[in-house]
């Protein structure tokens, strides 16, 4: 028998790691469904800074149950999704029986070069294991003018520090992570991103706005506002960056 060698070694670790985030996904989708995530009037607000436009192809990578593919399908946008997970997926195809969606791993999407106008990766980059072959396979997939959506956790962010760190409750089974806003714009410009834009979380004014006008559901069609920090941004709980690629990554 051949020994294997330390790359065969690492890549078995990550493809065990990976399939142990997949069975996390998995069983919590199968227990929590719709209540492990933000209600739909949450994810409008993705598109909206992305300026989607009726027909353009969209991606949403680590999609979960799709429901920012069901509020791209309100506003005439090509919905696909992909996500680890294939309980997500099962359910995702129920809920948004128009989108292309597959089970898959983002170091490896199964699509064409410059297949997709739009990519969007909500709250997933964090707990990807391999983020530079992430991002060179999202950056892959757009066209050569095309624009991304992320967001993703801030290490600097007090929800972050007080109840993740110092309580004790990031989960690393599902592989929670976080960085600062300066180490996050600099990972996205070093493989190929630059950064056109960048916002607070806009969940909480959304419940706000939500509260205040009794709970009774909004057109999911029609432009939102777009809250701006009380505070410094960099105390944000999670950032929205808006990207447009560049024609080759920076080595």
């Amino acid at each position: 028998m051949l020994a294997s060698s330390p790359r065969d070694a690492s890549h078995g670790r990550v493809t065990e790691r990976q399939t142990e985030v997949a069975a996390w996904f998995d069983r919590t989708y199968q227990t929590a469904g719709f209540k492990y995530l933000r209600p739909i009037e949450a994810y409008p607000i993705f598109l909206q800074l992305l300026d989607g436009k009726p027909g353009e192809r969209l991606l949403d990578v680590a999609c979960g149950l799709g429901l920012l593919l069901k509020a791209a399908t309100l506003r005439d946008i090509q919905p696909t999704g992909i996500d680890i997970s294939a309980a997500a997926i099962e359910i995702a195809q129920r809920f948004v029986p128009q989108a292309d969606l597959r089970v898959g791993n983002v170091e490896q999407l199964p699509f064409a070069d410059g297949a997709f106008d739009m990519l969007t990766c909500i709250g997933a980059l964090e707990r990807f294991l391999d983020r530079e072959r992430a991002l060179q396979e999202m950056h892959r997939v757009l066209t050569p003018t095309g624009r991304m959506c992320v967001m993703v956790r801030n290490a600097q962010g007090v929800g972050w520090k007080v109840w993740r760190k110092w309580l004790g409750q990031q989960n690393h089974t599902g592989h929670q992570d976080a960085k600062t806003l300066e180490q996050w714009r600099a990972l996205l410009e070093s493989q190929g991103f630059d950064v056109q834009g960048v916002y607070m979380d806009q969940w909480g004014r959304q419940k706000l706005r939500r509260l205040l006008r009794g709970f009774r559901p909004r057109d999911l069609t029609q432009p939102e506002p777009v809250a701006r920090p009380l505070l410094s941004l960099r105390l944000a709980y999670e950032f929205i960056l808006i990207l447009r690629k560049r024609e080759r990554p920076t080595a």
